[in-house]
């Protein structure tokens, strides 16, 4: 992700502290490439880990990033019904709530 795509707090660390910006996408980029897991399956993954540690924004940013890499809307809510038997019906309600946020936001433009 683009430090000028971040969020405005996150942006702003990145910009006050590039090293460990840097860093911080080598550390990611390394982590992408350690394992056969092409790019798709990578996202889905990483939107299910947001939404098993109940992280709102990091929920909200996997959503924003799937679209643009084209998964389906279909394909991201079931990463949340996904999460019922693990994490509970609550807890995923919850992360379809938050995804919803970004698609509604996405078919609004």
């Amino acid at each position: 992700m683009a430090q000028e795509t971040l969020p405005s707090r996150a942006g702003q660390l990145a910009t006050e502290n590039p090293e460990l910006w840097r860093a911080y996408q080598a550390l990611g980029s390394a982590c992408a490439e350690a394992g056969p897991l092409d790019d798709r399956a990578r996202r889905l993954v990483k939107l299910a880990l947001a939404v098993g540690v109940g992280s709102e924004g990091a929920v909200h940013s996997h959503v924003r990033r799937s679209i643009d890499e084209g998964l389906s809307p279909d394909e991201l809510r079931h990463v949340a019904a996904l999460a019922i038997p693990t994490l509970g019906f609550p807890a995923a309600v919850a992360a379809l709530t938050w995804i919803e946020d970004i698609l509604e936001k996405k078919t609004r433009r």
